[in-house]
């Protein structure tokens, strides 16, 4: 009686790679990789199943950098193993040794809980180099970054192709289907030739390596998440999404992650469950990101890197992302509340992203490598929240900081105080928030009576206008400067987002 047999892969280097020269600098060559990346997660497990000659509907789950296949018996896992050094061997060499596969398998017997704990150890032994391994002493020596052999051609591919003689594994199904065309091109015959020499060529002109393809879309075989906003026919680079930020012409990087994903995975009762959980979060994040993207908002004014399993990466216009991220998150609570209401726990209920604007002439990957640690320090302080311009506030603040925004902006106009009062507000709470550990009474007094001259002032602009723009001032004032503890001004943690949110909208 045959046992079925679970197998868990995993990429390893992915980030190491994605930041690896030429990427670090170009930007083209970073976002071909992320698409590169997110393609190849998909095709491996699949390419898998086609080479042991079985379903796709074994192929448990998919994404990111992760894959779960389900095999009927002992013999294919071993030729599973050899097909997956194989791949491990080509990948090392197309990333100058900085991607390779670990995996792991395991019978499935027992409660799935000692099965998930079985492959996790059987992972982490095959991650770890052993000292018994060749050359684990031997010193090491980085290799150059060499020729960029990732095609660039991947987001607007219709269907891609999978190949051990393709140099980077999987190209677009255009190019595998130009490649084969030239192979079994027979060369031609010169006059000079005698039918005896033209022979050997018609014998060379044997059968073209054989290409697996699939098509990619967001209902396709391969259901990876592809929007990009456009200039003219290319890609749109991040420089040509500043130009279409309202307010200050900048882009930036959005990146966001599922609370705990892991944490539920590990508390699912079945491989069955573990299956289903996987592909419901995957197709809820390629989904929805696609179709907020195909929104006027920010159909030509965002675009994807990447959606796995429970994480994605965007870029764009840095106020089209602030909405997005809003938007997303919105989405998300309500499909946590009406899909994941039977599911005991917050494990994996919520979204944590991250929002790093970039500096003139930086490049991609920097502000990516850069908003992933913004990522890890929300979700550090806190689970279900935003960081953004420095700080990390709920996601209910941070509605309130974008109405906090509107009020500031709309003051402003009617004020008409320009950058000099936004600088001016925004110094004051500054200054406040920074004497609240080490003031003195005197500092305390000064601070106080120069926050107290501020609204003041507001107050003469004020008298003069209607009603409404009193109303105004006075709920702008209340919800900045917050409670007085022990006569000291308690700022708010979304009154900065909002003053510098303002003034990045407003220049």
């Amino acid at each position: 009686m045959s046992v079925q047999i679970l197998l868990q892969g995993k990429l390893l280097g992915s980030e190491d790679f994605l930041l690896f020269p030429p990427a670090d600098r170009d930007n083209r060559a970073f976002e071909a990789r992320s698409m590169w990346l997110a393609l190849l997660g998909e095709a491996i497990p699949r390419a898998l199943l086609a080479e042991l000659e079985l379903p796709t509907l074994l192929l448990g789950s998919s994404g990111s950098d992760r894959f779960l296949v389900i095999l009927p018996d002992q013999a294919r896992a071993d030729r599973a193993a050899t097909f997956l050094a194989r791949v491990s061997e080509l990948l090392s060499g197309v990333t100058a040794g900085r991607m390779r596969i670990a995996w792991s398998s395991t019978e499935n017997l027992g409660d799935w809980t000692v099965v998930r704990k079985r492959l996790e150890e059987g992972m982490r032994a095959h991650s770890q180099a052993r000292p018994a391994e060749p050359g684990f002493f031997e010193p090491y020596v980085p290799s150059g970054p060499g020729a960029d052999r990732i095609p660039r051609d991947l987001r607007d591919a219709p269907a891609i192709a999978w190949g051990f003689d393709i140099a980077s594994l999987i190209c677009s199904g255009a190019a595998a289907t130009k490649k084969s065309g030239a192979e079994t091109t027979p060369p031609e015959t010169t006059p000079t030739e005698t039918p005896e020499a033209a022979e050997p060529a018609e014998t060379a002109s044997a059968e073209p390596p054989a290409h697996l393809t699939w098509d990619v879309g967001a209902d396709a075989a391969l259901p990876v998440a592809r929007h990009a906003a456009r200039s003219g026919e290319a890609v749109a680079l991040p420089k040509d999404l500043a130009r279409r930020a309202r307010g200050e012409k900048l882009w930036a990087v959005l990146r966001g992650e599922v609370d705990d994903f892991g944490t539920r995975m590990r508390r699912v009762q079945s491989v069955e469950e573990h299956v289903h959980l996987s592909m419901l979060y995957k197709q809820f994040l390629a989904g929805e990101i696609e179709l907020l993207c195909s929104q006027g908002q920010y159909f030509q004014r965002v675009t994807v890197l990447y959606s796995g399993g429970a994480d994605f990466a965007l870029f764009g216009a840095w106020d089209s992302l602030a909405g997005f991220a809003r938007e997303l998150e919105r989405v998300f609570a309500r499909f946590a509340q009406e899909q994941l209401k039977d599911l005991p726990g917050a494990e994996a209920k919520t979204l944590t992203m991250a929002l790093a604007i970039a500096e003139p002439g930086e490049p991609l990957a920097r502000v990516y490598e850069d908003c992933g640690r913004d990522l890890a320090i929300a979700r550090a302080t806190d689970k279900d929240c935003f960081h953004m311009l420095g700080r990390v506030l709920e996601w209910k603040q941070l509605n309130d900081a974008a109405d906090l925004k509107d009020a500031v902006v709309q003051i402003n106009e009617e004020f008409r105080g320009g950058r000099v009062f936004l600088g001016q507000l925004r110094n004051l709470y500054k200054k406040v928030e920074a004497s609240a550990g080490s003031a003195t009474p005197a500092d305390e007094e000064r601070l106080m009576a120069r926050a107290l001259r501020f609204q003041r002032r507001f107050a003469r602009v004020g008298n003069k206008r209607e009603r409404e723009f009193q109303k105004l001032r006075s709920h702008l004032m209340k919800e900045m400067a917050g409670r007085r503890i022990k006569g000291r001004l308690k700022l708010r943690p979304e009154g900065l987002v909002a003053l510098e949110w303002a003034r990045l909208a407003e220049d």
